[in-house]
């Protein structure tokens, strides 16, 4: 007979796997599901300064393996799967991939968000060599430099007030003549001597040889274009949560986030969503690890009836 796990777990990063790891613990079959490598978009990161426990920091594909091994070594299986479908209704519930079905009385879903690109030709590839996505996570590597930041939101805001700390000069590019980021914001802006604020304008393209050595921006009212020396561009213009295999049987947020508190258990029973594809205030490492060990609490209590 097929074995049902007590926990499913949709997504290895790391709520995922620190799901698995507190799950397994307390003596539950789990199974974890992800589609390319342990650690998700944490893999991606050359070098993680902010992890508690790494004074050195750590390569984020290095720290991904070391939480799938920590999970692995009390009983967590892995299973390198693409989910095509859930079926999440019900007692049993049911994750279809290209691998086949497996079923579980629980799922932590812990797909993630990722970074809204620019969309300009060459970013992709020039990702850690000057294009960066999250300035507590990278902004250290740029200390002492000059950096742009796009986008005009509190995100936006919030990352150029924390590289005005660290850089030498930072831009603030915004498409529009007025902040969307609350007004809060507005004393330490007029306080920061080296953060200069873009107005009206979007970025038109990267310049660069081996890493971004500029951007060229273009005024979208008159056309008009210039071109900026800058060591690294920060976008900071949204997120994509990982939600497309949620719709119609979650309640998401406005944004497309999943509706879960800190509790992370979702509007369906025995579901739990954890790490960046949930409503939260702060998406980091080490939130989504916090979250990764609440699921299996509250998965626990779950099956236990409570």
């Amino acid at each position: 007979m097929a074995t049902i796990y007590d926990m499913l777990v949709i997504g290895g990063g790391p709520g995922g796997y620190t799901a698995a790891l507190y799950a397994a613990r307390a003596g539950l079959r789990v199974l974890v599901i992800e589609k390319l490598s342990a650690g998700g978009q944490m893999a991606t990161t050359e070098q993680v300064e902010n992890y508690p426990g790494f004074d050195e920091g750590v390569d984020g594909f290095e720290l991904g393996e070391r939480m799938q091994r920590a999970a692995e070594r009390f009983g967590a299986q892995s299973l390198l799967a693409t989910v095509s479908r859930l079926e999440l209704s019900g007692e049993i519930k049911r994750a279809h991939t290209d691998e086949g079905v497996v079923e579980g009385r629980t799922v932590v879903i812990a797909t993630g968000a990722s970074p809204r690109p620019l969309g300009l030709p060459e970013e992709q590839g020039l990702i850690g060599r000057g294009v960066a996505y999250c300035a507590a996570c990278d902004g250290m590597f740029y200390k002492g430099k000059t950096v742009a930041v796009i986008g005009g939101g509190n995100t936006a805001v919030a990352d150029a007030l924390l590289l005005a700390k660290l850089c030498e000069k930072v831009y603030l590019v915004h498409r529009r003549d007025t902040l969307r980021a609350t007004k809060v914001y507005e004393k330490a802006l007029a306080a920061a001597e080296n953060l200069e604020i873009v107005w009206d304008s979007r970025p038109a393209a990267l310049l660069h040889a081996e890493r971004v050595n500029g951007i060229r921006l273009e005024n979208v009212k008159t056309g008009a274009q210039r071109e900026i020396a800058v060591d690294g561009v920060f976008t900071a213009i949204g997120r994509v949560p990982d939600t497309g295999l949620l719709e119609g049987q979650v309640e998401l947020d406005a944004q497309g986030y999943i509706a879960a508190d800190e509790t992370t258990r979702t509007s369906l029973p025995g579901v739990f969503a954890v790490g960046d594809v949930r409503t939260k205030a702060v998406r980091q490492i080490v939130t989504a690890a916090a979250d990764g060990a609440v699921a299996a609490h509250f998965a626990e209590d779950y099956l236990n009836g409570i």
